[in-house]
């Protein structure tokens, strides 16, 4: 997929043009991806120009820029953005420097002040004794009155940019306040207990809003940023399948906000969900884009997405943000070097980049590459102390090196900054549970999955918490959840396997025991092994299979009373100590499958099978591995064949 000099110069002006309105409305982050995303074009143009070609400035070949402000189609639109301009210009500025109440004031004056009485916001005593009161003597009129409700009235003849600017101003100062009263990170007023008590007022306004011009149906004289913004106080509220139908309406009126293809993106849970949502998508490059993050969301490995990168990157070959995806996509399928390599180019090229390097130090982490990873935590910490993402790196390496209780504290200060930054709250679950603190872990598994439904790292951190509290049945279903949202990964399937086997459900552990040896072999990870059909693992060999989880399904036929299967399963286990094929090498001599031979000498000996016993035994005496129990063993069984054979002779 390649465009020609034309369309690449009109999805340039597009994209600048994006940059211009997201930055009118203070949507800070969606202005700087689309500003990046207009920058890495593969062309000469952008590049900073030396002294000698200045005088090529006037060639014939240089493309006409775009006009310095996006048009306004709508004059009546833009006669109210001329007239709001001063007004507008102080807005503006009070947002840029967080005075948000006075942001909101500009337009909507009749909307301050916000909250209750601070008594009354700690446990409600003020409401308390003004009720009591009130049931004890008729209101009169020098009875206190409790403050009125707030008007949803709006001036009239107001521009959608400025009504915009100012309830999104009003949305951020419930959440300042929101953060203010939660206090400390997973303290009792933290989560859900402390909302943004704007939310509801926003609603109204913009419900009102929108009914008095003909409601969703209607896409007259609507630019698409008003029907983001109020998606997104639906998304708050829990409306979520309101939700999706206001941001599908406002991606398709305005494709270049990302912003709204984020939280778009969010509410998807699922691959049928994505192909459903599709056909209501906007036709044009935004919706690559948007395929692509949500493919790297749902941790799909599928063609579609890698082709998908791969046209996007023939068109963006300089984008870091698409090289970031690729990362991610390669780490997610457990393909780690090609993760490593993209990301350290990434680096290469963006070195002052802190985005999505937190997800570089999960790949660092998993590798227990410590230098790198403190190369990158100390990088971090000298662009920018106070990000997020370098709370996250710091956590990592100190988690790396063992100290947890470092890991924990800077976990928690990525939150302090940011208390949405759903993947502090995983890793943050993670240190709790090496530091035994189970409580805290569930709870911060807890809060990621809120933010993030999608993540299956918090739901099997869920399912640990609750294993390590012996409440099986809830560990099962967290594992269950963590298993449907990544299928691939045998480590799920593993822990199923196991909670199924804590809640006395042996054939349906043992089912999931063979799917995670399906998906974490070369075996077809389709084949049901419920079904009538041959068992796959019959055609097994030798190095293709986990021998923990084989040695998981033998005690779980012991326990069925199937010993002749169990025998199978141990036998295979010790089978992965050599290769699949010829020259190649297997697993070696490891713990696992010591145990199994062990487990084969013991059966041996009680099916009176003294030649296979004995030559259990001798392995297991020459691999050093259980050494006293092989030794009984051998000398029982002399014993025995010595026994038996002057009966044979007489």
């Amino acid at each position: 997929m390649s465009l020609n000099p034309e369309q690449q110069a009109q999805l340039q002006a597009q994209l600048q043009q994006a940059v211009i309105a997201c930055s009118e409305r203070c949507l800070s982050f969606a202005a700087k991806w689309a500003a990046e995303l207009s920058n890495s074009f593969a062309t000469s143009k952008n590049e900073p120009a030396d002294d000698a070609s200045d005088t090529d400035i006037d060639d014939d070949d240089t493309p006409t820029p775009p006009a310095s402000h996006p048009t306004n189609h709508d004059r009546k639109e833009a006669r109210l953005e001329a007239r709001e301009l001063p007004r507008y210009l102080m807005g503006k500025s009070l947002f840029d420097c967080r005075e948000y109440d006075r942001c909101a004031a500009v337009f909507l004056p009749s909307q301050i002040p916000h909250r209750r009485p601070p008594a009354a916001r700690i446990d409600g005593l003020a409401t308390k004794i003004l009720l009591t009161e009130e049931r004890k003597t008729p209101m009169s009129k020098h009875s206190v009155k409790p403050p009125p409700l707030r008007e949803t009235s709006l001036p009239k003849n107001i521009s959608q940019k400025s009504l915009f600017i100012s309830l999104y101003a009003r949305y951020l100062s419930g959440e300042k306040r929101k953060n203010e009263d939660s206090e400390t990170v997973l303290g009792p007023a933290d989560g859900p207990v402390t909302p943004n008590r704007e939310v509801n007022g926003i609603l109204a306004i913009l419900e009102g809003y929108f009914n008095a011009r003909g409601g969703l149906e209607n896409l007259n004289n609507s630019q698409g940023w008003l029907d983001y913004l109020y998606g997104l106080m639906l998304m708050k509220s829990k409306t979520e399948m309101l939700a999706k139908q206001w941001l599908l309406r406002s991606v398709n009126l305005n494709p270049y906000n990302w912003s709204a293809w984020l939280e778009l993106a969010s509410l998807i849970g699922s691959q049928e969900e994505l192909q459903t949502i599709s056909e209501h998508l906007p036709q044009n490059i935004m919706t690559l884009l948007f395929y692509v993050h949500c493919s790297q969301e749902l941790f799909l490995q599928t063609p579609e997405a890698y082709n998908t990168l791969a046209q996007l990157d023939s068109i963006f070959p300089n984008s870091a943000w698409l090289a970031q995806q690729r990362a991610q996509l390669h780490y997610h399928a457990r393909d780690h070097d090609t993760a490593l390599s993209v990301f350290d180019t990434l680096l290469t090229y963006h070195p002052l980049r802190i985005d999505g390097m937190d997800i570089y130090s999960n790949l660092l982490f998993v590798l227990g590459n410590r230098p790198k990873l403190a190369t990158l935590a100390a990088t971090a910490s000298d662009i920018d102390k106070f990000r997020p993402e370098t709370n996250c790196i710091l956590g990592n390496y100190y988690s790396l090196i063992s100290e947890h209780e470092k890991a924990v504290l800077h976990f928690r200060r990525a939150l302090t900054l940011d208390r949405n930054f759903q993947g502090a709250w995983t890793l943050m679950g993670h240190e709790y549970i090496e530091l035994k603190n189970t409580q805290a872990a569930i709870e911060s598994y807890r809060r990621a999955v809120d933010i993030n439904r999608k993540d299956f790292r918090a739901w099997y951190g869920l399912g640990q918490g609750y294993e390590m509290l012996e409440c099986h049945s809830y560990s099962l279903f967290y594992y269950q959840r963590g298993a449907a949202l990544c299928p691939n990964d045998p480590k799920m399937w593993s822990a199923v396997g196991h909670a199924y086997g804590k809640c006395d459900k042996i054939p349906n552990a043992i089912q999931a025991f063979k799917r995670a040896l399906a998906v974490g072999s070369q075996i077809d990870a389709a084949s049901s092994f419920g079904s009538g059909t041959a068992d796959p693992l019959s055609n097994a060999v030798g190095g293709a299979l986990d021998p923990q989880v084989l040695f998981d399904i033998a005690l779980l036929c012991e326990r069925e009373g199937k010993d002749t299967e169990a025998s199978a399963f141990m036998e295979l286990c010790l089978a992965q100590e050599e290769g699949a094929e010829e020259g190649e090498e297997g697993i070696g001599v490891t713990q696992i499958t010591s145990r199994a031979r062990l487990w084969l000498a013991k059966w041996c000996h009680a099916h009176e099978l003294w030649e296979r016993c004995m030559e259990y035994a001798t392995e297991l005496f020459q691999d050093g591995m259980d050494v006293e129990e092989a030794k009984g063993l051998m000398q029982d069984v002399r014993a025995r064949t010595q026994q038996k054979a002057p009966l044979e002779d007489e």
